[in-house]
C-alpha cells in the first residue's frame, strides 16, 4: 500500500503538498451557512450580545479554516499568484452582499411554491435554498480563480441535496429550485432571473467527445428571464439558448433554441385504456 501511494499518489501527508480535506470543506460550509442564515442551521443566539459573539467567533474560525484549505488548494496551482490569506478575507467581506441575493432566492422559493407555509419553512426545509446558497459561495471563488475548492463545495452539496450546480455556472437572482433532486446545472451555463426549474432538470453539454479539447467552449445552454423549466426536462448545447417567458414541458429532449414565449412540450399520444379481468394478474387482450 505505501509503494502505491508513493507511485500512484493519494495520501495527504505533512512532509509534502497536500490536497485541501473533503471533512474540513464540510465543516466551512456548516460555518457559512450558519452565519447566512444564523439560528437555521446553528443554535439561535438569544441576545444581541450572544449574535455578536457567534459572528465574531464563527468569522474568526472561518477564516483560519479557509486559510488552511485555500493555500493547498492554491498549491496545486503555484502560477496562480493567488495569495490565500488575502483571498479569504476578501472573500469573508462578501457575505453580506451573498446574504442578499439569497434573499432574492428565498423569496422566489416562497411565493412560487404553495406548499410553503412561511420563509422559516423554506430556510429549514427546501434542499434547494441549501443548493443555491452553496453555489453563490463557491461562485466568488470560481471567478477569484481558485481552483478545485469551489468544485469540492458545490459536491458537498450535491452529497446532501441531490442537486449538482457547477460552481462556473452564471445564475441571476429570484433563482427557484421546486424539490430539486436530479438536477445538473453545467459549467458554462447561464441563466437569468427570476427562472424555475424542477426536479430532473439537466442543463448539459450536447457531447464531450471531444474531452480536454472542449474546456473553456461554451457548453451549456443560455436560460433566459423569466423562464420555467418542468420535470426531467434535457436541454443541451452551448448555442441553445431559451428565450425570455418560455415554458419547457416535462420530459422534453431539447437541443434548439427557442424563442421568447414560446411553449415546449412532448407531442401527446393517446392512451390505451384497457378493461382488467378477474384476476388482478391478467389483463383482457394481454
Amino acid at each position: 500500500m505505501l509503494r502505491s501511494y508513493e507511485e500512484d499518489g493519494g495520501a495527504n501527508r505533512a512532509d509534502r503538498a497536500n490536497l485541501p480535506s473533503k471533512p474540513a470543506v464540510g465543516r466551512f460550509m456548516e460555518d457559512l451557512l450558519a452565519l447566512l442564515f444564523p439560528g437555521f442551521h446553528s443554535p439561535p443566539p438569544h441576545s444581541s450580545r450572544e449574535l455578536t459573539d457567534f459572528v465574531e467567533e464563527r468569522l474568526a474560525r472561518l477564516h483560519r479554516g479557509l486559510i488552511e484549505e485555500l493555500r493547498m488548494s492554491v498549491g496545486q496551482n503555484e502560477e496562480s499568484g493567488l495569495a490565500a490569506d488575502a483571498v479569504a478575507g476578501w472573500f469573508l467581506e462578501q457575505l453580506p452582499e451573498i446574504r442578499k441575493r439569497l434573499a432574492t432566492d428565498v423569496a422566489a422559493t416562497f411565493c412560487g411554491d404553495p406548499a410553503a407555509a412561511s420563509t422559516e419553512e423554506v430556510l429549514l426545509a427546501y434542499p434547494g435554498v441549501e443548493a443555491i446558497a452553496t453555489y453563490r459561495l463557491a461562485h466568488l471563488l470560481y471567478l477569484r480563480g481558485v481552483p478545485l475548492l469551489p468544485r469540492m463545495m458545490t459536491e458537498w452539496a450535491h452529497s446532501r441535496t441531490g442537486i449538482d450546480i457547477h460552481p462556473g455556472a452564471e445564475i441571476g437572482p429570484h433563482f427557484f429550485i421546486d424539490h430539486g433532486t436530479g438536477i445538473v446545472i453545467g459549467e458554462t451555463c447561464r441563466i437569468g432571473e427570476a427562472v424555475k426549474i424542477y426536479h430532473g432538470v439537466t442543463l448539459g453539454a450536447r457531447s464531450t467527445a471531444g474531452g480536454r479539447k472542449l474546456r473553456g467552449s461554451k457548453r451549456h445552454p443560455t436560460i433566459e428571464d423569466h423562464v420555467t423549466i418542468y420535470p426531467g426536462a434535457t436541454i443541451l448545447g452551448g448555442e441553445t439558448v431559451i428565450g425570455a417567458h418560455s415554458v419547457i414541458g416535462g420530459n422534453v429532449w431539447l437541443t434548439e433554441a427557442v424563442p421568447p414565449y414560446s411553449v415546449v412540450t412532448l407531442v401527446a399520444q393517446e392512451a390505451e385504456v384497457r378493461k382488467r379481468g378477474s384476476d388482478p394478474g391478467i389483463v383482457d387482450g394481454a
